[in-house]
């Protein structure tokens, strides 16, 4: 059995993550342990970058501090400003003996309110929450769940980067 630290305790992201290792590699058995560990960003990360930072960040605090794992995943939401609107996304990478493998979701534009709350210093999480009047829906459907009618979900909008950021690992000839 594999053993899979993931560096996060919202279950979205825990279950994206058994949903995406299972589905690459449906073959094996995996252990995931969801665990809290700095993303040294900010709380909301504003640009492409400092998500994908904040996802590395998670993977490479995991693996110092819980050493012996097969895998260990970060995943990071982020927003950024594009041509005057506010796209949210998500990075993920995966870290394994060394070697890491990293994908991104993909983007969808926040509505108005949203982003106002946003440049108020409001996380994403905490302005959809107020906008779409919910409770604690990062840990739910997220913004993608809620603007798309479940259609996506935020589980679903994570398992496909998931499993593309798992190609190094499934193709390890090739990389």
């Amino acid at each position: 059995m594999k053993k899979v630290i993931i560096a996060s305790k919202n279950p979205v992201k825990i279950q994206a993550a058994k949903n995406g290792l299972k589905k690459t590699f449906p073959s094996q058995e995996f252990q995931c342990i969801g665990v809290s560990v700095p993303s040294n960003v900010s709380d909301q990360p504003m640009s492409d970058d400092e998500t994908f930072l904040g996802a590395k960040n998670r993977a490479d605090n995991a693996s110092k501090t819980y050493e012996g794992a097969d895998f260990y995943i970060g995943i990071e939401g982020g927003i950024e400003i594009t041509g005057g609107e506010m796209q949210a996304f998500a990075w993920i990478v995966i870290k394994s003996n060394g070697k890491y493998g990293k994908s991104r979701t993909g983007t969808f534009f926040l509505p108005k309110q949203v982003v106002d709350l946003i440049k108020e210093g409001k996380e994403l999480g905490e302005a959809d929450d107020i906008v779409f009047k919910r409770d604690n829906s990062k840990q739910k459907s997220g913004a993608v769940g809620i603007l798309t009618g479940d259609i996506i979900d935020r589980t679903t909008y994570y398992t496909e980067a998931v499993i593309l950021a798992l190609i190094p690992f499934r193709n390890v000839d090739l990389y």
